[in-house]
């Protein structure tokens, strides 16, 4: 059954569809907002493939590298999707939205979100931003073949918009490092959800209640959405990003596993926002692995070498920036506040920027 029935049923069975988006989902369909050659296949190749990808509940790339052109073997970025239907509606009901409320939306990707708030809360009051003008166009086109007419922006999404303003609401569809002013201004006395984070920890959505232009609010989740391309992270292939470069060799009793775990890596990411890590399991049975960290300018990196049953893992670090050292020093900082959970932490943002809280927003631990 490859058909948007096939979509809400799963999404019923997995008690990831909520009984006022039940008759949304079911009314738009996703087909409308996929493109025949995707990722995971080509419709005129492959129609059963194709159908079985869009009408389960993952999540479906629709472009690479900014729809530039790709040589075979180039690392391929994904840059714009479908996101997974649980996962949207995870964060509509993060947003809590109302009847009449007037909504933005940051990032229109293939449209198929504007479209379920656009038949959910009538298509005047959703205003959707795109700064890929390419995809805005195929997202309008959506649009106007499921049968609505959401306002559609151009523009850097950062910005908001103000001529729509105020909203009610701002949802943004790709992760952020920061919770720009503009959308305190235009949405004053509401609430914003966002993906939020750094380069080393990205996976946690930020949900603020908005008053008088102020915000403050918690953490949760665990999304995975494509960068704001004005601040992304960086990315690669290892291959492509190590030289075989001589680093500085030493050592830890730290197991490396223990430091990409969600509550450390989150903390350590409030303090090392441009560097990111990747694990790699071994070729063989050995169990062994290396977890690599990397700058965002490809710079610096380090790496720690775990073995079962070691009490030492080896430690090697090249660059201007001693990589290892900075994570050693943010998971140390975790373990002297009695290794927090994330729920812990908070986030207050108005004119004067943000900043992250431990159980008490005067208890700030960090600043953007």
């Amino acid at each position: 059954m490859t058909t948007q029935q096939r979509l809400v049923e799963t999404l019923k069975n997995h008690g990831a569809l909520p009984p006022e988006w039940q008759d949304t989902v079911a009314s738009v369909d996703r087909a409308l907002f996929i493109p025949s050659v995707i990722e995971e296949g080509d419709f005129a190749i492959a129609p059963e493939s194709w159908l079985q990808a869009v009408y389960s509940d993952a999540p479906v790339v629709t472009q690479v590298n900014d729809g530039e052109s790709t040589p075979e073997g180039a690392f391929r970025l994904f840059t714009s999707s479908s996101s997974m239907p649980s996962i949207m509606l995870e964060m509509l009901g993060l947003l809590d939205v109302r009847e009449g409320q007037r909504i933005l939306e940051i990032g229109t990707g293939t449209g198929y979100n504007a479209a379920w708030l656009s038949h959910r809360l009538g298509e005047s009051n959703v205003t959707s931003v795109e700064v890929d003008a390419s995809v805005l166009s195929t997202a309008t086109e959506n649009l106007k073949r499921a049968g609505f007419h959401p306002t559609t922006i151009l523009g850097d999404g950062r910005d908001g918009h103000h001529r729509g303003a105020p909203y009610d609401r701002i949802i943004c569809t790709c992760t952020m490092r920061d919770v720009p002013r503009a959308w305190l201004e235009q949405c004053p006395n509401g609430r914003i959800v966002t993906p939020w984070g750094s380069s080393f920890f990205s996976g946690s959505y930020a949900t603020l209640e908005v008053a008088d232009g102020k915000a403050q609010g918690s953490f949760s989740g665990y999304p995975a959405f494509m960068w704001d391309r004005t601040q992304r992270a960086g990315a690669g292939r290892i291959a492509d990003l190590y030289h075989q470069e001589e680093g500085e060799r030493s050592s830890t009793d730290i197991a490396p596993q223990n430091l990409i775990q969600d509550d450390p890596a989150f903390f350590t990411g409030l303090s090392v926002t441009d560097a990111w890590y990747r694990w790699r399991d071994s070729d063989d049975d050995s169990g062994e692995a290396t977890l690599w960290f990397f700058s965002d300018n490809r710079k610096s990196w380090a790496t720690v070498e775990y073995a079962p049953d070691a009490e030492t893992y080896e430690v090697e670090q090249y660059g201007p920036r001693a990589l290892w050292n900075e994570v050693r020093t943010a998971f140390l900082g975790w373990h002297e506040l009695g290794k927090p959970e994330r729920s812990r932490f908070g986030l207050s943002v108005d004119g004067d920027g943000q900043r992250v809280w431990l159980d008490e927003p005067h208890n700030v631990v960090g600043h953007k």
